[in-house]
């Protein structure tokens, strides 16, 4: 644990930064849930945020009995070429994972910029 400074973490994950990318202008955030993990700019997660709000408004299969654990919601990520497949849970999990990690890093940055006035 002494190679990374966590930013956020819950029941599904962890972000964090590298300490050794940590020195530059514009450290990315490394998010890691299941056995995924992204790298990723401010940017694309507040992008990776607005996937996880637009498919909470999906529903789920008519059939399905256990619509709370089944995987059957496709999470779009900033990579083009990767959606995941998601429960209810698992996506309301993830959003939170996301939106309090942006939160903390843009707190972050408002108290180390207010710091310079």
């Amino acid at each position: 644990m002494n190679a990374i400074d966590k930013i956020y973490s819950n029941k599904v994950g962890i972000s964090f930064f590298w300490k050794k990318q940590q020195s530059t202008s514009s450290p990315k955030v490394q998010l890691v849930f299941r056995d995924i993990g992204f790298l990723l700019t401010l940017n694309e997660l507040k992008d990776f945020s607005d996937a996880c709000r637009i498919t909470e408004q999906s529903q789920c299969c008519d059939q399905c009995m256990n619509h709370q654990n089944c995987r059957s919601l496709l999470l779009r990520t900033p990579s083009e070429k990767i959606d995941l497949a998601v429960s209810k849970n698992e996506l309301e999990q993830v959003h939170e994972l996301i939106n309090g990690t942006i939160f903390r890093v843009e707190l972050q940055h408002w108290v180390s910029s207010a710091g310079l006035n």
